[in-house]
């Protein structure tokens, strides 16, 4: 009998992979610098996301007119993210300039931004007047805020600024699912972006049942990411996007489109249905 169950198994688990290549996906976590660009022009980056049936992509850069380059090259499938670092070193101290929130707000009057960030910010900066200052422009703005953040942030922005739609990026900096459940229960407006936790939800590229739980649980609260943080994540792109797609394709199906496109598309209405 166990023999029979693997023969008949056998020909699923083949067509899985074959079933999730063809499925589209959002990425709602990349990166693209100006260091970046001389290896990856634009072309190359459309060519890339194409490759790898990347309908969109939620993209953000430094600085923040680098985006804009590449969304001119291909309009329909890249979704400029406003980056708010100038430079590299902003990310340490940018929650410190209190000129930053104005030079977002001018910028959000002038281009095709779908969401602001990504924000680095940990507990003790959390009560930054400029951080509250961007989270009410992304309200007023109607965008999502790209949050890299402890789970204190969190709260305190939720405090200050409920009606902010927050994607809290790499599910956290303490991404386990019982904390991620909880404030999912909290906040309904958050969203929780998957990028860099490949690892801790498929280890050796089977979903951890702790995870399938909460994905099964909360289907239209994840999103997909690769995050180019560097030139060589860039590099291994194909891998990486080829990683996700594994362990996606072991959930149920209407989990799976949800975390491919559908909270995507939802959550940045209207995506364009063009690739």
């Amino acid at each position: 009998m166990l023999m029979s169950v693997r023969l008949i198994s056998l020909p699923v688990l083949l067509l899985a992979p074959a079933l999730s290549a063809a499925q589209q996906l959002v990425d709602t976590h990349l990166h693209y610098d100006a260091a970046y660009a001389r290896a990856f022009p634009p072309g190359e980056v459309v060519d890339l996301l194409e490759r790898n049936r990347i309908s969109h992509a939620l993209v953000t850069g430094i600085p923040p007119r680098q985006v804009r380059v590449l969304h001119e090259a291909d309009p329909q499938r890249i979704l400029p993210l406003l980056g708010v670092y100038r430079k590299p070193a902003d990310r340490t101290d940018w929650y410190a300039d209190a000129e930053l929130p104005g030079r977002v707000e001018r910028q959000l009057k002038s281009g095709p931004w779908r969401g602001i960030g990504e924000l680095h910010i940990f507990a003790a900066d959390r009560r930054s007047p400029v951080l509250r200052r961007l989270a009410e422009l992304a309200v007023a703005h109607e965008l999502p805020l790209l949050l890299h953040a402890d789970p204190a942030v969190v709260d305190t922005l939720y405090e200050t600024v409920p009606g902010v739609t927050l994607i809290w990026a790499h599910a956290g900096t303490y991404p386990y699912p019982d904390l991620l459940a909880d404030y999912l229960e909290r906040y309904p407006r958050l969203h929780v972006d998957l990028s860099v936790r490949d690892g801790r939800i498929a280890p050796e590229g089977e979903l951890a049942p702790d995870w399938y739980r909460l994905l099964v649980e909360y289907p239209d609260r994840f999103l997909l990411g690769v995050d180019t943080f560097s030139l060589a994540r860039w590099q291994d792109y194909d891998r990486v996007v080829a990683g996700i797609r594994q362990w996606l394709a072991q959930l149920p199906p209407e989990v799976l489109e949800r975390l491919a496109r559908g909270n995507a598309a939802r959550l940045f209405e209207p995506l364009n249905s063009g690739h």
